[in-house]
């Protein structure tokens, strides 16, 4: 796709859409047009098209076939991502699905395979990786200051009433792992490679909740590092870090230490350093939420930056699929009480090929 202006539809008005919107229009200058939004609800589908000033629409094939896109961006219930991605890849649109991918593995092999089939620009909104904090300690460790990383932690923990805004997570099949875990395992790919095997201990704390709400893992990574992820929605701490991502890595010459406050504290060669490594506020942003939403404006500007250069996303389906295979793994861990090998996306590609010409 030639570089500049990309005209995208979003499909999804609710919640959590607001930021993806608010991101499109923030990057205006850099080439971005919001063409379009649709929603299921007319209510929240006309709300959001006369705030941004674009056609609205209550069906995502009417948008497609109406409206001029040049990508699609897609933040509705992930049970609804496959459907809908599937619909943009037939229409040849370059497709950004918020993360969890889908509610099955394999239904994301099915997207990968699809967009792959068509030629066609497919990318997963995950976007804890591009949080300005998370930026800096991949820069520190990139630099060498720490050396080879040899152990971590990557912990998102709170007590924040996430229940009230989204009361559809007390139902859930799967919670805890599958909407913030994926971020934290994705953390610990981005950090520290692919990961050989994990294990995974799961809790329901609160009695209301149908499915796990804490979830602990242990990472053994193929460069040897070990990491031990952490994720729950029923901490209790004072003063609560929401919706921080808290990170500690050691290295065979240092440490890289992130505290509540976006405080990054690095030691090596015995002397330590302490840096504000805090997301910036938006116009449209609020603390303490500003930390999410500018990991989303970044992912956003990301997306649209490889748009125009006609390369593949950080976070491109394929890739996507590696973090979606810890998710898997980390609920068979849990249930079968032993570490575990996640997936390959490869080996999946070539036997859902294989099935499909069986049939």
């Amino acid at each position: 796709m030639a570089k500049g202006a990309i005209r995208i539809g979003v499909i999804g008005c609710g919640f959590y859409a607001q930021n993806h919107l608010h991101a499109w229009k923030d990057l205006a200058r850099e080439g971005a047009v919001l063409a379009a939004v649709c929603d299921v609800d007319a209510g929240k589908a006309e709300a959001a098209g006369r705030a941004f000033g674009v056609p609205f629409h209550t069906d995502a094939a009417t948008m497609l076939v109406s409206e001029r896109l040049d990508a699609v961006d897609i933040v509705t219930r992930y049970d609804t991502h496959r459907a809908l991605c599937e619909l943009a890849i037939s229409r040849g649109s370059a497709t950004i699905v918020q993360k969890p991918f889908a509610p099955a593995w394999e239904d994301c092999v099915a997207i990968v395979e699809a967009a792959d089939k068509a030629g066609v620009w497919l990318a997963v909104h995950e976007n804890f990786r591009f949080q300005t904090p998370m930026r800096h300690v991949r820069r520190v460790i990139d630099s060498g200051a720490i050396g080879t990383p040899s152990w971590a932690r990557v912990t998102f923990r709170t007590g924040f009433d996430v229940y009230r805004r989204q009361p559809y997570f007390y139902d859930e099949e799967r919670l805890a792992i599958a909407d913030v875990g994926v971020h934290v395992l994705d953390l610990a790919r981005f950090f520290l490679g692919e990961v050989e095997r994990i294990s995974c201990e799961t809790q329901r704390r609160n009695p209301k909740v149908r499915a796990e709400d804490t979830a602990t893992m242990l990472l053994r990574h193929r460069s040897g590092t070990v990491s031990v992820v952490e994720c729950t929605y029923e901490a209790r701490r004072d003063p609560d870090p929401f919706p921080e991502t808290l990170v500690e890595i050691e290295g065979d010459k240092g440490s890289i230490i992130v505290r509540p406050g976006s405080l990054m504290r690095v030691t090596r060669n015995g002397s330590t350093t302490e840096e504000d490594i805090g997301s910036p506020l938006r116009s449209w942003t609020s603390a303490p939420w500003h930390v999410a939403q500018e990991g989303a404006f970044v992912a956003c500007r990301h997306f649209l930056d490889c748009l125009q250069r006609g390369v593949p996303a950080e976070t491109s389906g394929q890739d996507n699929l590696r973090t979606y295979a810890l998710v898997d793994a980390a609920y068979r861990a849990a249930a079968e009480h032993r570490a575990i090998v996640p997936a390959q996306w490869k080996e999946s590609l070539s036997v859902a090929s294989k099935g499909r010409r069986a049939q």
